[in-house]
């Protein structure tokens, strides 16, 4: 199954990190919380990655061109130019880089993705947040109610869309904070292809319409975890997940 990680943003909150780079590049603990994202999934089991991207895109790509040869022992002859490398452990990733436009919103960035992801389901998230959610139950759950989407409903912090329950089904996708239960959308997405006919184009935000369409159509379920959830909006949240990595204890820590 591949996934989606939506990296083209412009991270204007975070601005003090994202004028030379985007913020799927902010490093938590010397690597970035993009390498964190996928060093996540692939504990699960996913490692066949989709990287939207978009904001200093070349900034992504240019660190998985060097990742090999920076992650490995070189031996170079200066005088013949002749270089090799000694491969060490490294992720059994396969990732594609697809440049989904500087200005397209998170929506359109998937709808553009629709020849890359091969008609099958997919996941998806957001480059910038980190939870310990349980990848196997979230895509369990996702195949045995049949909808089209499912969604990671977390508590908050407050300020992302809110979800109202019947049962499990989402019953109504509100882009306001703490409503009803006080549960939000965390990202972590399981979703069918035929979600990408609920997006109309570029200038579709995916946390609006498309997940109220849905929503209103009875496609859209929520997968609840109680457990840690932190995105990176501000540098207030960069520091907390620093912490996190520094203590030892970051509760996404994959051994």
């Amino acid at each position: 199954m591949k996934t989606v990680i939506l990296a083209g943003g412009l991270g204007t909150r975070l601005s003090e990190e994202t004028t030379l780079r985007p913020k799927p590049m902010v490093e938590i603990g010397e690597r970035p919380i993009l390498w964190h994202l996928m060093h996540y999934y692939t504990a699960f089991g996913f490692r066949d990655f989709i990287i939207a991207l978009g904001y200093k895109g070349e900034v992504i790509k240019q660190y998985f061109l060097d990742y090999f040869a920076l992650s490995n022992d070189l031996t170079i002859d200066l005088k013949s130019g002749e270089r090799v490398t000694h491969p060490g452990d490294l992720p059994n990733w396969r990732i594609d880089l697809v440049d989904t436009g500087v200005a397209t919103q998170t929506g359109g960035r998937l709808k553009r993705l629709r020849e890359w992801l091969g008609g099958a389901t997919f996941m998806a998230t957001y480059g910038d947040g980190l939870s310990d959610v349980d990848l196997s139950k979230l895509v369990a759950f996702h195949r045995a109610h049949g909808k089209l989407a499912t969604v990671t409903a977390v508590r908050p912090p407050s300020r992302f869309g809110g979800l109202l329950f019947e049962g499990d089904r989402v019953a109504e996708f509100l882009e306001k904070p703490q409503v009803g239960e006080g549960w939000i959308n965390g990202g972590f997405f399981v979703l069918e292809p035929g979600v990408l006919d609920y997006i109309d184009g570029d200038d579709t935000a995916w946390e609006r319409a498309p997940l109220e369409r849905l929503a209103a159509a009875g496609e859209l379920m929520a997968f609840r975890h109680e457990g840690f959830f932190q995105p990176m909006d501000t540098i207030r949240e960069k520091n907390i997940l620093q912490e996190l990595w520094a203590s030892g204890q970051a509760p996404w820590k994959v051994r």
